[in-house]
């Protein structure tokens, strides 16, 4: 994930109206202006260019406030907004694309879609209903049916906001609602993610449900109300109705740390429940405050006011399955 978010970050480079003073340059084929209208109207061939930013479309008009200063250029019919330095481009394309010349802020809406390439191949694909960057404060953000793409990773949800520094480097990705991340055959979904830079952590709220792949192929689920994912470490920390399915076992506790191994490649293999927590396999259940659960080499370990129970001794049934 943290590589989606740095090369997201370089995105938000797009935004070039800084507060410096820069030339605005405007080129159409017809500009008109009507005092009662207070709007210039730029049609055919439209191109605006400030810096290294230019936005190109069949039509715009720019509205000229009561002291005769320019506020807001809007382009019109699908146009598209670029940046291109050395060998990386940067592109915007919306229905509507709005430039403030007061706030610095640009505003994309209907079908919108940010794009970054280097060379021709596209790095950062972000696509969402509206998009919005505050030059001034650094924050982008997007809203409905958000989805962004870096190689191999991707996440949907209904809104995102992404805070930079003066520098423009990562300092907060939020996705908020019916949020997923997905790499390669590892998902996880929850109410709202939050990713800090400087910390390098992840963080999940809300119906939280981490699905990845071990060592041996099998599938281990996580379930909680609360996930934190340390990336340097590769370290998962989870509380509140914890719950983990993995092959024929099925734990529970109030919380629960996940260890790679230094040979799994940051593949979870080693659970630590901590509390009043339970482990079933079959028709056992065994309740301990501390379990220890290992997938490679699979094994448990059960420590601390232990307590066996056996279901259904004699009806003949000794299958038990565990469903999410």
């Amino acid at each position: 994930m943290k590589k989606l978010l740095v090369g997201f970050v370089s995105l938000l480079v797009l935004a070039g109206i800084t507060a410096q003073a820069s030339d605005l340059i405007i080129e159409s084929k017809e500009q008109t202006y009507q005092e009662q209208d207070s709007k210039i109207k730029f049609n055919g061939d439209v191109k605006v260019t400030v810096d290294d930013l230019k936005v190109v479309g069949d039509k715009a008009d720019v509205n000229v406030t009561k002291d005769s200063k320019l506020d807001t250029a809007t382009f019109y019919d699908k146009p598209y907004a670029f940046e291109i330095k050395k060998n990386k481009k940067r592109e915007v394309k919306a229905n509507i694309l709005k430039v403030s010349l007061i706030t610095k802020i640009i505003h994309a809406e209907g079908d919108t879609q940010s794009v970054v390439f280097d060379g021709k191949t596209p790095v950062v694909v972000i696509n969402a209903d509206v998009q919005e960057y505050d030059t001034k404060t650094g924050v982008m953000t997007a809203n409905g049916m958000v989805t962004m793409k870096y190689k191999d990773i991707e996440t949907f949800s209904n809104s995102a906001e992404i805070t930079t520094d003066k520098n423009g480097d990562l300092k907060k990705l939020v996705l908020i609602g019916n949020a997923k991340v997905k790499q390669e055959n590892n998902e996880s979904y929850a109410d709202k993610f939050v990713y800090e830079a400087t910390k390098d952590v992840v963080t999940a709220y809300g119906n939280t449900t981490s699905t990845a792949i071990t060592d041996d192929g099998s599938k281990l689920i996580l379930k909680s109300s609360y996930q934190e994912y340390n990336q340097k470490k590769a370290i998962f920390n989870a509380s509140g109705n914890v719950r983990i399915w993995y092959q024929d076992y099925y734990a529970v506790g109030p919380k629960v740390t996940l260890y790679p191994t230094s040979d799994s490649n940051n593949k979870p293999n080693e659970a630590y429940f901590t509390g009043r927590s339970s482990i079933t396999q079959g028709v056992r259940t065994i309740y301990a405050d501390k379990i220890k659960m290992i997938m490679k080499p699979k094994s448990f370990d059960a420590q601390g006011n232990t307590r066996t129970v056996i279901k259904n001794i004699g009806n003949g049934d000794d299958n038990m399955t565990l469903g999410l």
